[in-house]
């Protein structure tokens, strides 16, 4: 598709956009431009009513006749084959609980126990913070073991030798919108003899994946960003069938039991992915990602990725005098736009005045995220014009926009 050169143009390919009718799902600013979805998603419609009536009916009539009767106790599996299908999973490999940094704790755990006499985790040096905290945290429980950050992933293949247990990745890289060939570095790590667990916070959503086509061993991502559950939703975590039987998970809790009420004091692990349950995940967050993946049995992802890319490219093509960081190839490119400029932190905050609201990761790169459900290309042209406008004007030299809150 030709990149619009006037908005009129935009207009026209909204009016034709397949993914345009699911806009009215969602709760958008009356007057503004929301481009900060791959950090929290927006408010789905129907939100509120799942949530009023688990709180009303569920709870409030149900009472603890609710955990048989509403389905609680199966949430984190049927939630997780709701998800499945987003992420190229199999029935019966993907569960909803606990957080992103629990999840992955547990995982890597597991994983370092599946490969005795190996003693390093690999990362990335540039991937989110706490994928490395947990990283180091739980080579600090086996000893001798390490974890090593990569400078580059050029430097993945001269590190991957009978030493190395897992390897950790960001499918997108949350800065600059990287996406990485999921297939080929799983190839690559599998042939070392270790084992693969990706983060897909920020392609979960966002852009098709097929955790089952790339032979992926594990994977752990959150429902609040492009998948809209709400904040601090619980996330998800992913183990190929293959590896349930060998898993050893360390935060052996009560609801990952084979026989939680029969109160034994023993731990004996469930069967399948359950065993990766500790405790039940809050019920009412839960409601949120019941909410919204409603919506999502109605959406073709291929038409997601599409639309992802041809926004990101539109706003890309309006500033391309600026410094880009966001790869121009589309397979190489996220559903996010990363703009590097020296006061990137007053100039977003400029923006959002003006209704424009992206968010700011230091030292200095502006992020823009692009999520086809319920962003135009209107919306897309507007917001880069907004951004020319704040630069040519100066006015986020304000001294208002360089104050810091504790989220930026």
């Amino acid at each position: 598709m030709a990149v619009p050169t006037t908005r009129e143009q935009c207009a026209a390919l909204d009016a034709v956009d397949p993914l345009a009718p699911l806009r009215k799902e969602f709760t958008l600013p009356v007057e503004g431009i929301y481009l900060d979805g791959n950090s929290l998603g927006v408010l789905p419609v129907r939100t509120p009513e799942v949530v009023r009536r688990t709180v009303e009916q569920e709870w409030g009539q149900g009472l603890i006749t609710s955990w048989n009767a509403a389905g609680w106790t199966e949430l984190p599996h049927t939630l997780g084959a709701g998800i499945a299908p987003l992420i190229g999973a199999g029935d019966g490999e993907v569960l909803v609980c606990d957080g992103v940094s629990i999840n992955l704790f547990k995982i890597l755990t597991a994983a370092m126990r599946m490969r005795p006499g190996r003693h390093t985790v690999l990362g990335e040096r540039d991937t989110f913070p706490t994928d490395l905290y947990i990283a180091e945290g739980v080579t600090g429980l086996f000893e001798g073991a390490r974890s090593v950050l990569l400078d580059s992933l050029d430097d993945l293949d001269a590190h991957l030798d009978e030493g190395v247990a897992a390897v950790v990745l960001s499918h997108v890289d949350y800065r600059t919108g990287v996406l990485l060939d999921m297939a080929g570095i799983t190839e690559r790590v599998h042939r070392a003899g270790a084992l693969m667990i990706w983060d897909l916070c920020h392609s979960a959503g966002a852009l098709p994946i097929d955790l089952t086509a790339c032979e992926v061993d594990f994977a752990v991502g959150c429902t609040y960003k492009y998948l809209n559950a709400g904040p601090c939703a619980p996330g998800f975590l992913y183990a190929a069938t293959r590896h349930h039987d060998a898993v050893r998970q360390p935060l052996t809790g009560w609801f990952g039991h084979a026989e939680p009420f029969a109160f034994r004091p023993e731990y004996q692990a469930a069967q399948g992915i359950t065993r990766f349950m500790t405790s039940f995940p809050p019920l009412l967050a839960l409601a949120g990602l019941r909410a919204t993946l409603e919506i999502w049995e109605q959406v073709d992802l291929d038409q997601v990725r599409a639309k992802s890319l041809a926004l990101t490219e539109l706003f890309m093509a309006r500033l391309a005098d600026l410094e880009i960081v966001t790869p121009r190839e589309p397979e190489r490119r996220g559903s996010q736009v990363a703009i590097r400029y020296p006061d990137g932190f007053p100039v977003v905050q400029a923006l959002i005045e003006r209704g424009v609201i992206g968010d700011f990761r230091a030292p200095d790169l502006m992020r823009f995220g692009f999520t086809p459900l319920y962003t135009s290309y209107t919306d897309a042209w507007d917001a880069a014009e907004a951004l020319r406008e704040v630069l040519a004007s100066g006015e986020w030299r304000a001294e208002r926009f360089h104050r810091r809150g504790a989220v930026t």
